[in-house]
């Protein structure tokens, strides 16, 4: 990254914007901000995520990445600025307009049944069902074997019948990503995806975030340890204070250092805690 662009939106690697004139915009965020009472969560963030990519969110605790979340899931509206959805605003912004723009959110505990079957979890409140209510069981499980089939579930060990409660980490992670598809996600927002996952759980994860970057979706991924980050991402946006410091394409950036170089010294002059041990430990490990 040029040392000369490390501030907010200026310098060739600090673009606000894809700057792909062909790609199709999902979601647009101009201009939010989010206030509580004389406290700002968020001061004007700018955000775009568009067809096909993964769009990395990195920020130190605090830096309003869960407010974030909560706005574009529709949980929590904004004080002011805009949302736009594939280039059209939209007023009156909720949880439903946000699963009508097909934004699906996977939080960190995933809400999954762990006592219940794949194929349980994926229809969960959405079953398929036929004539005087009765339930399709068998397309739920044709759809789900589909489904398990599209973001990577390659192993014949599991199947559509198999207890969640069974899986690891990461595979219960491919689950929750599943039912994200099934809910006809075009935007998936995963936060915190890899938190407490082992080195071989968190390479399941990113097999699955690859695999539905290649089916045409997005994902919004936000993590703490900045190499998982950097390793997965197309396009990275640090946040701090509730305000957006950095954006970069992944041809920008050398290394997950320089990212985290970026935060020490711009973001937080005095240097951000837990971010460079985080990188270290996870040096240690590879």
């Amino acid at each position: 990254m040029d040392p000369a662009g490390r501030t907010a939106g200026k310098g060739p690697a600090c673009d606000n914007e894809s700057e792909d004139p062909m790609a199709e915009r999902i979601i647009e965020l101009r201009d939010i901000t989010k206030s509580y009472g004389q406290v700002y969560a968020l001061g004007g963030v700018n955000l775009s995520v568009d067809r096909g990519e993964v769009v990395g969110l990195i920020g130190d605790n605090g830096a309003g990445k869960s407010t974030l979340i909560k706005i574009l899931s529709g949980v929590v509206r904004p004080t002011s600025g805009d949302i736009l959805v594939r280039d059209k605003q939209v007023n009156g912004w909720s949880a439903a307009r946000s699963r009508d723009a097909g934004i699906e959110t996977v939080f960190q505990d995933r809400a999954l049944a762990v006592q219940q079957t794949i194929v349980r979890n994926i229809f969960m409140g959405r079953e398929l069902t036929g004539f005087m209510g009765w339930l399709k069981v068998n397309k739920e499980i044709e759809e789900a074997s589909r489904l398990m089939r599209e973001i990577g579930f390659t192993s014949k060990v599991f199947t559509p019948h198999s207890i969640v409660g069974q899986l690891s980490g990461g595979e219960r992670q491919g689950v929750a990503i599943a039912r994200a598809i099934y809910k006809q996600a075009e935007l998936i927002i995963l936060d915190e995806p890899t938190t407490a996952l082992s080195l071989t759980e968190t390479a399941k994860v990113f097999h699955f975030v690859r695999q539905v970057r290649a089916s045409g979706r997005s994902i919004l991924f936000i993590g703490h340890n900045i190499h998982h980050v950097f390793d997965i991402a197309d396009r990275f946006v640090v946040l701090d204070r509730g305000k957006v410091a950095l954006t970069a394409d992944r041809s920008a950036v050398k290394s997950a250092e320089e990212l985290i170089n970026f935060m020490e010294d711009v973001a937080h002059p005095g240097g951000l805690p837990g971010l460079r041990e985080a990188g270290e430990a996870e040096q240690q490990a590879r």
